[in-house]
């Protein structure tokens, strides 16, 4: 691409929104709403792939307020519950959002992003915010009295331009753009993963009302999403530990080893027995993030800008559109408001790490033995399924009352963890060992791994 050398124009805004995924299009659409001059700068052209297509019930009272929840029901495929399958255990559990505390929210959508996504950043734009597609965000100047910033993007045919803003909502997804640029972003040692993915058609859904269900499989090696789309497509992905994508034979091709690794999980395999891969496999690696802080006084970090959390439990829509309602209220109060600074300051920070503080606790222990005990046989002691359902739903930032009986529940996971204290030593080693950074595992680390994760 030709850089132009001609002077770079200068628009100017109240707000600069970098990235139109679900948090910057939802956070666009609110602002713009509110009387603010807000441009949506996104590097690509929508629709646009994007992995990560199942929404929590939490994600339906969102879609209501943004005003685009007819338009996701068109698309979308309904979603009631999660199956859980595991090879250690004979049976397979489902659990229904309709079991959780608040009975309302008891279904959601798995959604095609490339459509979903659509839809939100149309949203926006109908809504009042200047959207300017195939545009890259290169540099953002903090202005030193703090009264906004300068922002310098690149569009496809090389021109570039400027920005003025009062503020900068940081919507920029894994690409951290404002994390990297201030030192602030941080790989989250306590959880390391990488990803395989990709479409089939002809999978074995489940049957009537479930079809629409997302099921979790574990393997030796981590666990594997099952994702049925409305279109007949379904979104298969393992998510595994660092070492294993390192195990891939040289020469053997990325769409190969994912069949290989599929073959590792037969209750899977089984599904996909007549099952077409319909796009080349896609793989990310060590992806779980986080960043010191969620913002400052001209700029908020949003969505996963912000953090990124093991997608085990399809979290991360629904955190982003959140984090871009409480945005939302602190971006109107920094720019009209200063007297509910303060308060919608507090409110943004404890929204921002609670949700990924709330459902690291289980991503963390997903993989346990105990946890999966747990989950395979779930009782409603003390009101204990419901409460976990109600986290799965999404249902954490309102006022059900679900934390008691969150606490119960870990409660029995640790004493369980004590009455089979030699299991849990075992399998805390193994975590440490699974997460680490490595540069390229040896065969017998590979074969020792594999037999210990089986065991």
């Amino acid at each position: 691409m030709t850089v132009s050398s001609a002077t770079p124009r200068t628009d100017s805004c109240d707000v600069l929104v970098i990235g139109g995924g679900p948090a910057g299009s939802t956070a666009a659409a609110l602002l713009a709403r509110r009387g603010h001059r807000v441009t949506l700068l996104e590097k690509a052209h929508h629709p646009r792939f994007h992995i990560g297509e199942s929404l929590l019930p939490a994600n339906m009272p969102l879609l209501e307020q943004l005003g685009v929840a007819d338009e996701v029901a068109r698309l979308g495929m309904e979603k009631w519950g999660i199956e859980f399958v595991s090879p250690w255990h004979e049976q397979r559990t489902t659990l229904e959002f309709g079991q959780s505390w608040d009975k309302n929210l008891d279904m959601a959508y798995q959604v095609r992003r490339s459509d979903f996504d659509h839809v939100l950043i149309r949203k926006a734009a109908s809504d009042g915010a200047q959207v300017v597609e195939g545009c890259q965000v290169r540099d953002v100047a903090f202005k030193a009295d703090d009264s906004g910033a300068v922002v310098t993007a690149q569009n496809e045919d090389g021109s570039t331009v400027r920005y003025d803003a009062r503020m900068v909502v940081d919507a920029s997804g894994r690409d951290t753009f404002l994390a990297n640029k201030l030192g602030a972003k941080r790989k989250n040692k306590a959880h390391n993963s990488s990803a395989l993915y990709g479409h089939f058609e002809n999978a074995e859904r489940l049957p009537g009302k479930l079809e629409g269900n997302i099921t979790i499989f574990w393997f030796a090696h981590g666990w594997f999403w099952f994702i049925p789309l409305s279109d007949g497509a379904t979104s298969v992905g393992a998510v595994c530990w660092p070492y294993y994508l390192k195990t891939r034979p040289k020469g053997r091709s990325l769409n190969d080893f994912f069949h290989d690794t599929i073959a590792l999980c037969p209750a899977l395999q089984e599904r996909l027995k007549n099952a077409r891969l319909l796009a080349d496999v896609e793989a990310t690696g060590n992806y779980s993030y986080t960043t010191t802080h969620a913002q400052g006084p001209n700029y908020l970090l949003l969505g996963d800008a912000f953090a990124f959390i093991d997608p085990v439990f399809s979290s991360g829509v629904f955190l982003a559109m959140n984090s871009a309602f409480v945005g939302a209220d602190l971006v109107e109060a920094r720019l009209s408001n200063p007297a509910a600074v303060r308060a919608a300051s507090k409110r943004f920070d404890h929204v921002m790490l609670k949700g990924p503080r709330e459902f690291s606790w289980f991503i963390y222990r997903v993989t346990n033995p105990t946890m999966r005990d747990l989950f395979m046989a779930p009782r409603n002691v003390l009101r204990v399924r419901e409460a976990l359902l109600s986290l799965f739903a999404g249902d954490i930032f309102g006022k059900t009352p679900i934390w008691p009986s969150i606490f119960v529940f870990k409660t029995i996971y640790r004493v369980s963890s004590l009455f089979n204290a030699r299991r849990t030593l075992d399998a805390i080693r193994r975590r440490r060992e699974n997460i680490r950074d490595i540069d390229a595992p040896t065969a017998s680390h590979d074969a020792g791994a594999a037999a210990r994760l089986t065991a």
